[in-house]
């Protein structure tokens, strides 16, 4: 499965820029379904700095993404390179 993930008000408690605190139960799902094989992506509207600094945030929780909005190759080859993130769920 593929599953893409948003950041703000989803994985953290965020004051757009500031992040908060994480939202530990979402948090605790990514990190599981990433164990259990499943792609995990970050969706978000976030970019440059900012977006540096949550995906940083993120490995501090200890939760690292296979993409960063961005496809993954074999669904890049069906449906093309577009911006919308192809994902079996959405969070």
């Amino acid at each position: 499965m593929i599953i893409a993930v948003d950041f703000d008000g989803t994985l953290a408690v965020t004051d757009y820029p500031t992040i908060i605190r994480p939202i530990t139960p979402i948090i605790y799902y990514c990190k599981q379904v990433r164990e259990r094989g499943d792609t995990l992506i970050l969706w978000t509207c976030r970019h440059g700095k900012e977006l540096e600094e949550a995906v940083e945030w993120c490995k501090q929780q200890g939760l690292e993404f296979d993409y960063i909005n961005e496809n993954p190759p074999d669904r890049i080859a069906i449906y093309g390179d577009c911006r919308k993130v192809y994902a079996d769920v959405y969070i």
